[in-house]
């Protein structure tokens, strides 16, 4: 199988499933929840009109995450939100007019008590996990898989989390979070859902369609096709799901992307035969936000009703995407993407400058008039990776 592989989805047109969890209505009360915090600002939406003529198309944009609350990336949205809603349902509040001072308050402490939030995570969600539970005055715990950078693994344990990295994969860290919360009475959140815990997941997803209601009020025009990265399908899940409602007969074409080392979706996707297919291993991958294995349900749930393609990359996709953004086409603005945050910005640009993958460009339909809308979900959240790719030119196509 080659590194760089693509399967259409022939039958999303009719699986139609419920998407009503992820209306615009969700996404306006989730952003208006975010915007109770004193830290909220929308993150740009970033035009890049230069690098689109490059390419031959007529326009891409592209969302910055690595601005939000000040955490380097979009995961707080899920985290807070899901949190928030756990916090409502205990004190009989309404999220459509619950507010973050009133989830901090003292008299909401007084009355949920002390609580753990537990989860598994390579960083990102973890430390917006962490950072919600210290501004609750609560506890939390993160597991995190073998080889997570040090650096993201200090910056949770700096918002009070008790963090650690295990000698076990991604979704092995999420059966510990699961079982240690069994056990001990914690609270798990987690962006994946199994049988019997589906509403966090849920309200996780829910919280990252801020990113798609801000996007609905900043782009200028509707974009023909949206590239989306994906770990267990969570925020790629939920932005279909919002820019499936927003464009209804009009949709764009949605394209799915992975790690090679990480593709269950992919798999899922091309075997097609209503089974999820897990991925097993260490899955070591640069792209670490996206190492996962096992498919959330109700992500997947949602796109194989509605994303139009699964893509598979190699390594050095990422790191394209990485050194494109940091050195643009003269005249665009320079962004900062982290491995995970580049993923599908990476394959969209390989697919538009590599002739080798001109099959899969014309799969895809993508031309003088395309316009194009990537979400780079993280800056350099590990600071040393970063400059590795992006300075010294590390996981390049041509590496030997």
């Amino acid at each position: 199988m080659k590194d760089f592989d693509l399967v259409l989805n022939k039958k999303a047109a009719k699986r139609r499933e419920d998407i009503s969890a992820f209306r615009v209505e969700e996404a306006a009360k989730a952003r208006r929840f975010h915007s109770t915090f004193s830290e909220y600002k929308e993150t740009p939406l970033v035009s890049l009109e230069k690098l689109a003529e490059k390419l031959g198309v007529k326009s891409i944009y592209l969302k910055d995450e690595s601005f939000r609350f000040g955490l380097n990336a979009f995961k707080v949205l899920g985290a807070s939100y899901a949190i928030a809603n756990e916090i409502a349902v205990r004190i009989d509040q309404n999220m459509e007019t619950i507010f973050a001072e009133k989830i901090l308050s003292a008299e909401t402490k007084e009355k949920i008590g002390d609580i753990t939030f537990v989860t598994a995570t390579d960083g990102n969600h973890g430390r917006g996990v962490a950072w919600t539970a210290h501004q609750l005055g609560q506890k939390s715990v993160v597991y995190m898989p073998k080889g997570s950078a040090l650096e993201r693994l200090e910056n949770i344990r700096k918002e009070g989390a008790v963090a650690d990295i295990m000698d076990m994969n991604y979704d092995e860290a999420v059966r510990l979070a699961q079982k240690n919360a069994e056990e001990k009475g914690w609270v798990v959140v987690q962006d994946t859902a199994w049988e019997g815990y589906e509403d966090i997941p849920r309200w996780i997803m829910q919280g990252y369609m801020t990113m798609g209601h801000e996007i609905m009020e900043q782009i200028s025009e509707k974009p023909t096709h949206i590239f989306l990265q994906a770990g267990v399908g969570s925020m790629a899940g939920a932005m279909t799901g919002f820019f499936s409602n927003l464009y209804a007969d009009e949709k764009p074409m949605i394209v799915i992307v992975e790690p090679a080392k990480a593709d269950c979706l992919y798999q899922t996707a091309k075997a097609d035969d209503d089974k999820l297919h897990i991925v097993t291993g260490d899955m070591d991958t640069i792209m670490a936000g996206l190492a996962c294995g096992e498919p959330c349900t109700i992500g997947w749930d949602v796109l194989k009703g509605y994303a139009d393609a699964f893509i598979r990359c190699p390594e050095y996709t990422a790191a394209d995407g990485m050194r494109i953004l940091a050195a643009p086409a003269r005249g665009d603005r320079a962004v900062v993407a982290g491995e995970s945050g580049a993923a599908a910005f990476g394959a969209m640009a390989n697919l538009l400058l590599d002739a080798e993958l001109e099959e899969y460009k014309k799969m895809l339909q993508l031309d003088e008039n395309s316009r194009i809308l990537c979400i780079s979900t993280e800056g350099d959240t590990d600071k040393e990776n970063y400059q590795n790719v992006v300075w010294r030119g590390k996981y390049s196509k041509f590496d030997v």
